[in-house]
């Protein structure tokens, strides 16, 4: 618990006396993880990383599942707090409602990161946020599409992430900034698929009846990959080809998309790592030692994939990480 930040200076200067060239010992950490649940493939990754990262490190975690619900997780915040953890981790489902938790933590020194996704509360309530640059994110996505179809007409359809959270509101951002220039490409429906593949299927099941039984639509944007897949199961049974007679461009770059690829049902997406742990626990680590702030932001890298790149390939590469 929070004796371990003594523990911890001890580990300091034994290391400096011995001269080893370690990183910071974490073995008598505590750390709380908030997880917004599982409602992809994407965030059972990075569940499944974090807990890794967490046990090459010697990290004793406490994992609590939020199942979508805020309340949940202000809930299991509140418990971290009170077993007295010496961090807390967030991946925050929706961006707002969080000063009032954050203040208890922030009142009992423990300090908390964000993971994947950044809230709209006072910046000195949180140690640091480990994510993408979302909207970079969205106008990948939207870029590729312009140069994709050209100056042909298309109408695009739009499956958002969960209404109200920083990812949703970001990469919707983004894409529209990339197409704005493209007169061509217009976004004619647009509707929530709650990050989910079931969801995903529902929406674009409504998309494809409103629009002439999908033969009016051109693309399919999707929010994350997982409502890509379910638009793909979607199109398929409306008697289309997706990736041809609709194209799917989407993002997580989760192992799935790459098997959808490989098959010509997708198009492209872009990669979101889901190892925001590494880092969090490396600026973790980095505090503890000398109270040194990190930025309050850490940007991962978000990558474009297409056809082009050997997606079953890919896929082999990603698949044993817990998507």
């Amino acid at each position: 618990m929070r004796t371990a930040f003594a523990a911890l200076g001890v580990a300091f200067t034994l290391s400096a006396m011995t001269g080893l060239a370690t990183s910071v010992s974490a073995a008598s950490l505590t750390v709380g993880f908030s997880q917004i649940g599982s409602e992809s493939g994407w965030r059972a990754a990075e569940t499944t990383v974090t807990k890794q990262e967490a046990e090459k490190r010697g990290i004793d975690l406490k994992f609590a599942d939020a199942q979508q619900k805020q309340e949940n997780q202000i809930k299991a915040i509140r418990g971290f707090i009170a077993q007295g953890v010496d961090a807390i981790l967030i991946a925050p489902v929706v961006a707002t409602g969080w000063d009032a938790v954050l203040k208890e933590a922030k009142e009992e020194n423990i300090p908390v990161i964000l993971l994947d996704r950044e809230i709209e509360s006072p910046k000195d309530l949180y140690l640091t946020a480990v994510t993408s640059d979302q909207v970079h994110e969205g106008k990948v996505a939207g870029d590729w599409l312009v140069k994709d179809i050209g100056s042909k007409d298309c109408k695009v359809v739009e499956l958002q992430g969960t209404t109200g959270s920083s990812p949703a509101i970001n990469r919707k951002k983004g894409f529209e900034e990339a197409i704005k220039a493209a007169s061509n490409i217009k976004i004619v429906r647009s509707q929530t698929g709650d990050f989910t593949r079931t969801k995903g299927k529902e929406v674009m099941e409504s998309f494809i009846k409103a629009e002439g039984g999908g033969k009016d639509i051109c693309a399919v944007y999707a929010h994350n990959d997982d409502m890509a897949v379910g638009a793909i199961q979607a199109i398929k049974e409306a008697g289309l080809k997706p990736g041809t007679d609709i194209k799917i461009v989407s993002i997580d770059a989760v192992p799935d998309i790459f098997q959808a690829m490989a098959k010509g049902e997708a198009n492209a997406t872009v990669e979101l790592t889901p190892n925001m742990a590494g880092p969090a626990f490396d600026a973790l680590e980095a505090y503890l030692k000398d109270k040194k702030e990190p930025p309050k932001w850490i940007q991962t890298e978000s990558k474009l994939f297409t056809a082009n790149d050997d997606p079953m390939k890919v896929y082999e590469s990603k698949k044993g990480l817990g998507y």
